[in-house]
């Protein structure tokens, strides 16, 4: 079982996000993910740790995409 948690502050952050019409279709599916980690127990799938890895290895988004990506990431199967 993953025991490892989103931060209070990024399931804020993630929680904005989500509500926000301004927010980019990358941001929604990676704050969505944010937000299902707050509870132990949820693992990030393969292809959402796929999109988070292509988000912070391009230069094209934002500093807040790349930072929901990199939570996402820290929350991983290391086995994967």
């Amino acid at each position: 079982m993953n025991k490892k948690t989103s931060s209070p502050k990024m399931s804020s952050n993630a929680s904005a996000i989500l509500s926000s019409n301004g927010s980019s279709k990358i941001q929604k599916s990676l704050a969505a993910s944010v937000l299902s980690q707050s509870n132990p127990g949820k693992v990030t799938g393969k292809d959402m740790e796929t999109k988070a890895s292509k988000v912070l290895n391009s230069d094209k988004y934002s500093d807040t995409t790349k930072s929901l990506a990199a939570s996402v990431l820290s929350q991983s199967d290391k086995k994967r």
